[in-house]
């Protein structure tokens, strides 16, 4: 794998004009939604160059830029993962929103090189196979090392006669089409007459036959073997790996089972891929540009992965009171369990049955239609980080598996103690999440998604904190409280610096005046501060800075023991202070948003008013 990446990323660069000491490469991807994303993120991160999408890129001039967080760079070579007719909206699919308006004119131009060139496809139109041994002798003078199979074209006479003559012996099929034509002959005869120039014959191939097993039983089926080659300097290079695949001819059996194979060198001695001879590249440091989509990925991940781990330590820290206090709602304890539940209502909404907690609690962890669930959380952050699957390590794969594999037993069981657990081992996943992330190169793009994060954590406490508002009574007080600092993960804390004594004041000092508590909201405003500073497009008085230094100036000079103060069944103080502060948060990241992640509007296909999707 190494000796063919090295080699494709070499030729890669030095496709670049010569002029240029040091190229910009990038890889243009249709998107997340593609079949093929997966392949495009890992060549990509393979390759070190920049995965990017239509609307990262933009021509001005006659030359292609990519939108970088500090403004354009000049992009020299495009490896083109997009179909050709979707790459240009202005000269090809109108209604594309994947390909980039203006690249045809700039390829035209000859400011930038695409490899998979545009029209390159037509090299592989079965239209051409009965005239290559030719062609070899007319440009190279040499016969036609490695033949093809038996191929007419129906657009001469000959080639149409031979397959209406006998079209059943033949897979005919159309120029751009691996599959061939379904139906009676009679009816591939009047597809053929109808448009001759568009279909072609070619003799069936006599297969190998390989052992299948098919889930029941073992038998031969033909197979065909796939072989790659890369071209290096005016040498094709073989690769040591292909495919063995199921009979493709065949269009009545759907996909066809794919399996890895080796291919093996003809003596120990040879060097493997044929590449052991390629130079390594000068060894330098190249600065990616920060993409403002790429920016937008990070910051959501960060913000729903908090979102997530909020609710699941709420849940963790309310299912055990729920047992006991089912049945008896005037009691204390059902009492105070019942504010937990408008604290779960006020971040994931309401239940859908009344009296059912245990159902409650299990569609808070997998319903995926419900805003604000567990389930509907980690969609939207795996979402976000397949986005920027390149930038990101296999571990988070692994810590997101282990969130799906605790909601996948916890859908097999109905016993309530399985909530409880399962709520655990996802809590548990998203822990590694953090623990995975914290190890990333602190670039913009870390930066943006601690400072989702810390935004997240202080939006989701101002709600936690509204079930401190009401007096019910010192017993239903006290319950609340410790879930409160249990879901914020300061139980520990307070215990060892109050001795015990719950007070809405010590509690409301320690989440959110205490500058040393990582779950408070002064560290959490903190966090924010220093991660939005040390974004390149930082200069101290951004809107989203000077929101946040009001925010932070506020907060310094807010009296808890005011806070507290009672006002009939209330705590009005209090009551006004968390709803302010909800909204001035929103407000902080409506702001960061516009000045950090806006990269332009969206991609609009000409002349349908259809716009492209965007993260919320």
């Amino acid at each position: 794998m190494g000796p063919f990446f090295n080699a494709l990323r070499s030729a890669l660069i030095q496709s670049a004009d010569e002029e240029v000491a040091d190229p910009q490469v990038v890889v243009l991807s249709p998107g997340t939604h593609s079949e093929t994303s997966y392949d495009q993120a890992f060549i990509a991160s393979n390759l070190g160059f920049p995965l990017v999408q239509g609307s990262d890129l933009t021509v001005r001039g006659g030359r292609v830029w990519l939108r970088g967080m500090g403004g354009l760079e000049p992009v020299h070579v495009i490896l083109r993962r997009v179909d050709a007719s979707w790459s240009d909206p202005l000269e090809l699919r109108a209604e594309s929103q994947l390909g980039v308006a203006g690249l045809t004119e700039a390829v035209r131009r000859g400011s930038v090189r695409t490899v998979n060139g545009l029209g390159s496809k037509v090299l592989e139109s079965p239209a051409l196979l009965p005239y290559l041994e030719a062609a070899c002798h007319l440009l190279l003078r040499e016969p036609l090392r490695l033949g093809s199979l038996p191929t007419w074209w129906c657009g001469e006479p000959a080639g149409l006669h031979r397959v209406l003559d006998d079209p059943d012996s033949l897979h005919v099929r159309a120029t751009d089409s691996v599959t061939p034509l379904g139906g009676t002959p009679d009816e591939i005869r009047a597809q053929v007459r109808a448009a001759p120039h568009l279909f072609v014959g070619q003799q069936r191939p006599t297969l190998s036959s390989a052992p299948v097993f098919d889930g029941w039983s073992v038998t031969p089926e033909p197979v065909t073997l796939h072989t790659f080659a890369l071209r290096y300097g005016s040498a094709w290079r073989p690769l040591v790996g292909g495919l063995v695949s199921g009979d493709v001819f065949d269009a009545h059996v759907g996909p066809a089972p794919t399996k890895d194979v080796w291919v093996l060198k003809a003596e120990a001695a040879q060097s493997d891929q044929g590449l052991g001879d390629v130079l390594p590249l000068t060894a330098h440091q190249a600065l990616t540009p920060a993409v403002p989509r790429a920016l937008e990925h990070l910051y959501w991940m960060g913000r729903y992965a908090e979102r997530a781990e909020t609710l699941l330590r709420l849940v963790v820290a309310t299912h055990p009171h729920a047992d006991g206090s089912q049945g008896r709602p005037q009691s204390s304890q059902g009492r105070g369990l019942q504010v937990l539940v408008d604290a779960h209502a006020r971040l994931a909404g309401p239940p859908d049955r009344a009296g059912d907690l245990d159902a409650y609690f299990r569609d808070l962890l997998t319903d995926r239609s419900r805003v604000g669930s567990v389930a509907q959380a980690f969609d939207a952050a795996r979402e976000a980080a397949e986005g920027v699957r390149d930038q990101l390590s296999g571990d988070v794969w692994r810590a997101l598996a282990i969130v799906d594999r605790a909601e996948g037993e916890l859908a097999r069981t109905q016993h309530s103690h399985r909530t409880a657990d399962s709520a655990g081992r996802m809590l548990s996943g998203c822990l590694a999440l953090y623990g995975v992330t914290a190890n990333m190169m602190r670039d913009p793009g870390w930066h943006l998604l601690e400072a989702g994060r810390a935004l997240e954590r202080g939006l989701q406490l101002s709600l936690l904190l509204c079930s401190t508002i009401e007096r019910r009574g010192f017993d239903v007080d006290r319950m609340v409280l410790d879930v409160v600092l249990s879901a914020s993960e300061s139980s520990v804390t307070h215990q060892r610096r109050f001795r015990g004594l719950v007070r809405p004041s010590t509690v409301l000092d320690l989440l959110l005046k205490d500058e040393t508590n990582p779950r408070s909201l002064h560290f959490a405003l903190a966090a924010l501060h220093e991660h939005l500073t040390a974004l390149p497009t930082s200069t101290g008085s951004t809107r989203p800075e000077r929101l946040l230094d009001d925010l932070r100036e506020h907060l310094d000079d807010l009296d808890v023991a005011t806070l507290v103060t009672i006002g009939g069944a209330t705590r009005p103080n209090l009551e006004r202070y968390l709803l302010g502060l909800h909204e001035h948060l929103t407000r902080v990241g409506d702001a960061i948003s516009d000045f950090h992640l806006a990269g332009g509007p969206a991609p609009r296909a000409f002349g349908t008013g259809r716009v492209g999707r965007r993260l919320r």
